[in-house]
This record gives C-alpha cells, structure tokens and sequence, in this order.
C-alpha cells in the first residue's frame, strides 16, 4: 500500500463546512447553552458536582477555591483555571445570581466592579443550601452518568433538579448563529406556576403569567415594562424588560436605594457628574455615594432648590443614564431531545414537568429495586434463622456450602451469599426480631412505591408535595416591584437651564453678549473701537436667542450660552454662518409660542410663531423674502389683546392703522402687503416702510419725528384706521420725517 492510498482527499469546502459545522455544535452543546433540565451550562454543572464529591455540602467546613478548581479542570472539564474560577465565582456573587449555588469566604467581587474578586488562592467556598435542590436526589438513579473526557471517571450528563432552576437563576450566553438571555425569575412564583400546570395540564399561557407576571432580578429594582409587552414576551420567548431604580426623598436630597441589576453605583455617579460638569444639569448642586455595609445601595443627589420638580429630574436621568436599563430575553435553552430552541413559559414549563416527572419516576424505580434485592436477602437469612442448626452444619463440614445451601433450602445465588457472609454475634435470637421487623417495614414500602408508580394521580401528588415543600424551604418574597410607568424622557436644555432675567445686546459688526437682569442698559455698555450698539432683547436664560440677519434668515442660540457682557462678547460669525454680504440685524427672545410679525422695509409681512425662527443649523434658516434693496424690521409681537391693532408709518410720513387680526399666518416667505407703498417708490428708494408697533385697544401713540412728538388716542388716532395693505393717511405737516413711534405712557 502506497503512502497515497493512507491519505484521505476531501474538497476544501466540504472539509471547511464540516470542521466549523462540528465546532459550532460543539460550543452550543458543551459550552454557550444552558440545559432545560438543570439549569446549567456544563461548566457550572462541573463545579457544582466536583464541589459535592469533595464534601463542600454547605453545612461542611469550606475549602480554598483552588482545590475546587483543580479538581473541575483535572478531571471533569479540562479548559482554562482563569475562565472555570471565574463561573465559580459568578455563581457565588448574590448581586448575580438569584439563588447562589455557591458560598464564598474572601473577596468575591462587588456590584460596582464584579470581577475585582481576590484570586482563587485567597478565597474558599462551599455549596450553598439552594444547591442541594440540585444534587439531593444524584445517588438514587435519577440521571445517566457518562465517562469524563480521559474515560477514567463517570460524571453525570444532567443534575435532579427539584425546581426549574432554568428560570430560577437564568442564563446568559453567546454561541455560534445564536444566544441566550434567560432572566431570573422568584421561586415561589414559579413552583406556583408549576403546580398550577400539574393540576390543570390545559392551564393557557395567561394563567401562568398572572403567576409569574415577570423576572425577580436579584438586585431588586422596579419592573416598568407594561404587563401585555410582557406576556407578549412570555408568548414568544422572545423580548425585552425595562427595569428602573428605586429612590426616596430625604429632607430634600433624593436618595437612590437600589438600582437596576448589574448596574454599578459608581458608574451611574460618572455619567450623573459628567452632565453636571458639562453644565448640563444645572438642578443638582451635589452628589455623593454613601454606600456601606449596611446600606450597600445609597446614593445621594443635592438638588440646588427645594422648588426643583423631583420628577422630571428623576425622568431625566433615568433617559440619560444607566438608573434606567433594560434587558433582552431570549429563552433559548438546550431541550429534553438535545436540541436548542426557543420556548415560550408554557412550553418550558411543561417540558421541565416531563423531565421532573421522569426523574421522581427513576428514584422511585431505584429505590423499589433496592427493597426488593433487600427483601429477597431477608427472606433467606430469615430462612437460615428459622433453620441455624442445620446451616451451621452444612458450613461446617460441607466443603461447598454454597451450593449445599442453595440445593437445601431453594436458596438463590444472593441468598446463600448473604449467609455464609452473617458474622456470629447476628445469630442471636434478637437478630431475628429485627429481620422480621425490617422486611415488614420494606414490604410495606414496596407495596407504597409500587402503587405510586402504578398511579399517575399518586405520582403526581408525590411531585407536588415536593415542589410545596421545596418552595417553602428556599422560597423568598419578590424583590421586584411591577409598577407600570410612562417612558422616561431626556429634558431639553432649555428644561434643565435655569430660568433668570437675561438681556442680549448685539453690536453693529454682528458682537453679542449676555447680561444678567433687565435692569442693564445695552446702549450704556462699552463697545469695542469702532463699534456700536445696534439691537438688544431681554427675555429669560432658558429661552432661545433669535437672531435676524440682512437677508431675512433667522438663526438661534441658546440664551445661556452666549458670552457674558463683562468683556465685550464674540462674533456670530464664530458660531454661525452667514452668507457673504449679510449682516445681523436683529435680536429676539421668548417662549416658541408667542406670535410675531416679521415684516420688511418694502412693505410686506406675515405673522409666524417664534418657533418658526428657531433652527439647530449654524447656517440658520430662510423666514423671510426680502426685495432687493430692502432690510428686515425688527420683529414685533402681536398676540395677547384680542383687540389689538398694528400701527405701520413710511419714510414719507403715511400712517396706516389696522386689526392684528387681518395679518396672515405664514412659516416663511414674502408675505403680504401691510402698508400700500407703490412698487416704483420702493424699487427707487423714496417710500419705505419705517416702523412697525402693536397698539392694545385703549393705547395712545406717539409719533416721533425730529426733536418733536405727535401724540394720537381716540378719533384722533381712528382718523389713520383702515383696512391691511391701505396707502394711509399723511401725518400733519412738520411731521414728514418720522424717525419712529412709540406707545404712549
């Protein structure tokens, strides 16, 4: 045979598809998914076994985790020490696990950093209590054993669980073309539902979930996702919860208790302190984490006022940081068959009742077999007594007492063996009372698992007697509160700025600042050489600063961002872009609701809402279509008095007075004629519109032209009324200059 022939040939695709095909069966298998039937993924059944071959029951003396350790990877799971301690540990962390299948001495780790936990030379470990519902019934039959990977030790393929420890502690993994995020859920809710489905086979899905309504997380944390998400999650197998901290108010401060599972305290103070840095939570003065042995969650928030609306802060921050989380479920788990898959509650349930209904069915099966190998040896000591005479001959001078026996008195194998093992202090009379007395009692126990195995009811009600007595024995309440809440929602910054009385001052080349109060007279401010003042507004420092430039484009800023007006302030060209020629005009603040006329020196305008101005582009945004050669007005308010009317005068001294109510309501554009001026005197530059004011219903207005004033009220001022777009009416001769118009005081 040549050296060719020894050589198997496979295409490369085919030999590529097998080799990744059996690697992802084997990390779905053996390593990523937890088992239906126990819980546990094969690493922390190894744990959970090899801890109990040492004798780390938990009422036992713990020892170092190493040699737990050493024993798991030398003979049942030969991987990594650093990835085996670090499953051990996880099993052992109360604030990761529900229900800890393992008891730690030493640092094991913390809720703000899981994984500073000591090295496995420093630390030690037993079972915990909660484990014993997992490894009580493993000598009794109940599960096959299967040769460890060297094939010089058995270990058991599954471990007899009592209760669905799937759901109980969960299960998170990733493995390949698929994953697992099984929650924990509270034990007593769920070994309800499991005796709920033993009584009523047919119990639907809604049933179950009115027993379990949703996870426990170990931590506890309050549960916000609304009951039909989640039974719609239940259903499919497949979802997501929300969970949220709980906080109280203490004189005040505003103390956050617990917080949502696997969420570091000291990670949410981060992202609350960086927000409160970058100048964006202005509503807290103070933090600091006051966490201790007593009280492991306590974290302490110094809101700067009393008058601070708890809720919406609260709100905030749970959109913004981690003091809100939530949870992808995924109930995919390895079944009864071996194969992987998702199942909704029902489903797991019930096949988790198969598995346990199998188990009790095996242990009760083993325990019979033992009686009865048990009786079938007391009934042939029990013969040898009632016959000691004639025994001890035959094993005296027979030289094959055995088979003497066994010919003699229609012995079995067993029996004779049993026999001829009786040591001589057995033969007395009292040895007898006591065999009798024991076959009596076996019998009577054959004859009670015999029928229980004979009776589905009975088996049955054996399972539920357990499943109560368990639940009593390690159940605990919920941890979880269910309160169904609205989406937590982010404040804007307009919401989380303080609300105090700014004025904006802008400079003829296009400087703005801002100064605190209203008492500030923008005029009386320093400019630099050779500027100027050219417009200001006063309004509040949570509003948006509105600005209007040459063009007719709007622009906006917040208010409290702006420079302060102790310095001489900086450009807009430095945080926004004009096009080449504009230049800013104008300055607006107020609330988006409030309605403003926008008008241009050609005679047009319309009415719009603030918010139309307002644009998050540094380019701004185009409002209105100015001709060529016209500049925009300053913007004028114009709602509030139902009978208000807008006052309108040219360069050529025409007054025109006419109902707010006839202004149209635009979003943009050139909006409509408010003053008649001829086109020929706007294109040439003769006549154009000067001014603009809102008169309320009983105000007086006064013209101002030169050094001198023109006050008109009532007829006198009713004389200039008519309708929108009218040419108006000349003022009285010497007041053809108008340089403006004012209310009247």
């Amino acid at each position: 045979m040549s050296l060719d022939d020894t050589i198997e040939r496979l295409p490369l695709k085919t030999f590529t598809e097998k080799a990744y095909l059996d690697y992802a069966m084997y990390v779905i298998l053996d390593r990523a998914l937890p088992h239906l039937a126990d819980g546990l993924k094969p690493v922390q059944r190894r744990i959970v076994y090899a801890m109990s071959e040492l004798g780390l029951a938990a009422g036992n003396k713990p020892k170092k985790s190493a040699r737990t350790i050493g024993d798991v990877i030398g003979k049942f799971h030969p991987h990594g020490d650093s990835a085996c301690y670090e499953a051990m540990v996880l099993m052992a962390q109360d604030f990761s696990y529900r229900y800890p299948l393992v008891e730690g001495q030493g640092n094991w780790g913390s809720a703000d950093d899981p994984k500073s936990f000591a090295a496995m030379r420093y630390t030690e470990a037993r079972l915990s209590r909660y484990a014993d519902l997992l490894l009580a019934e493993l000598g009794q039959g109940t599960v096959d054993f299967t040769p460890n990977f060297d094939g010089t030790l058995d270990e058991p393929q599954l471990l007899p669980a009592r209760l669905p420890n799937i759901l109980l502690n969960g299960g998170h993994g990733i493995a390949v073309g698929m994953a697992t995020d099984i929650p924990p859920h509270n034990l007593r809710e769920v070994a309800a539902a499991v005796l709920h489905l033993l009584d009523h086979p047919d119990a639907s899905l809604e049933d179950l979930c009115r027993l379990v309504p949703a996870p426990d997380f170990p931590t506890g944390c309050e549960i916000i996702t609304p009951r039909s998400e989640l039974l719609d999650m239940y259903r499919s197998g497949n979802g997501s919860v929300r969970a949220r901290a709980r906080y109280e108010l203490d004189e005040g401060d505003i103390i956050i208790t617990v917080l949502p599972y696997q969420v570091s305290g000291a990670r949410v103070l981060e992202q609350i302190a960086a927000q409160m840095q970058a100048k964006k939570l202005p509503w807290l003065e103070d933090l600091r984490d006051e966490s201790d042995h007593e009280n492991p969650t306590r974290l302490v928030l110094v809101p700067r006022s009393k008058r601070i609306d708890v809720e919406a802060l609260m709100g905030h921050l749970f959109a913004t940081t981690e003091l809100e989380k939530s949870y992808r479920v995924n109930l995919n788990c390895i079944g009864l068959d071996g194969r992987p898959g998702v199942r909704d509650l029902r489903g797991l349930l019930v096949e988790w009742l198969e598995f346990r209904t199998v188990t009790v069915r095996r242990r009760l099966q083993h325990r019979l077999t033992r009686v009865q190998d048990r009786l079938h040896i007391l009934e042939g000591l029990l013969i040898a007594f009632l016959n000691i005479d004639e025994v001890i001959a035959i094993i005296r001078y027979e030289d094959r007492p055995k088979a003497v026996l066994m010919e003699r008195f229609a012995l079995s194998d067993t029996q004779a063996e049993a026999i001829l093992e009786l040591k001589l202090r057995h033969l007395a009379r009292l040895e007898e009372t006591r065999l009798t007395g024991e076959r009596d009692e076996l019998a009577a126990e054959r004859d009670r698992l015999q029928g229980t195995l004979d009776s589905d009811r009975l088996l049955r009600g054996l399972i539920r007697d357990e499943i109560k007595a368990d639940a009593e024995k390690y159940g605990d309440p919920r941890r979880c509160l269910l309160v169904e809440r609205g989406a937590s929602r982010a404040l804007a910054e307009a919401e989380l700025t303080p609300s105090e009385p700014v004025t904006v001052a802008l400079s003829a080349h296009g400087w703005v600042r801002l100064a605190k109060g209203h008492d500030v007279d923008p005029q009386g401010l320093t400019y630099r050489s050779g500027d100027s003042y050219l417009a200001a507004a006063r309004g509040r420092s949570n509003q948006q600063a509105v600005f209007l430039d040459s063009t007719g484009r709007a622009y906006a800023l917040p208010a409290h961002t702006l420079p302060s007006a102790r310095g001489h302030g900086e450009p807009l060209s430095g945080r926004l872009t004009l096009e080449a020629g504009a230049r800013m005009l104008h300055v607006v603040l107020g609330e988006p609701d409030e309605r403003y006329l926008i008008a241009s020196d050609a005679g047009y305008g319309f009415v719009t809402p603030l918010e139309s101005l307002i644009s998050r582009q540094r380019s701004g945004k185009a409002l209105l279509s100015v001709p060529d050669g016209a500049l925009p007005l300053a913007p004028l308010r114009v709602d509030g008095d139902a009978d208000l009317r807008v006052a309108c005068v040219s360069t050529a001294g025409r007054l025109l007075v006419f109902p707010a109510g006839e202004l149209p309501e635009l979003a943009r554009g050139k909006g409509m004629k408010l003053l008649g001026i001829p086109g020929k005197l706007v294109a040439s530059g003769e006549e154009k519109l000067l001014a603009v004011l809102a008169l309320p219903g009983d105000a007086a207005l006064r013209v101002l032209s030169g050094g001198r004033h023109l006050t008109l009220r009532g007829s006198d001022l009713n004389a200039y009324s008519a309708s929108r777009g009218a040419r108006g009416k000349p003022l009285p001769r010497g007041f053809a200059r108008v340089r403006g118009l004012e209310l009247e005081v």
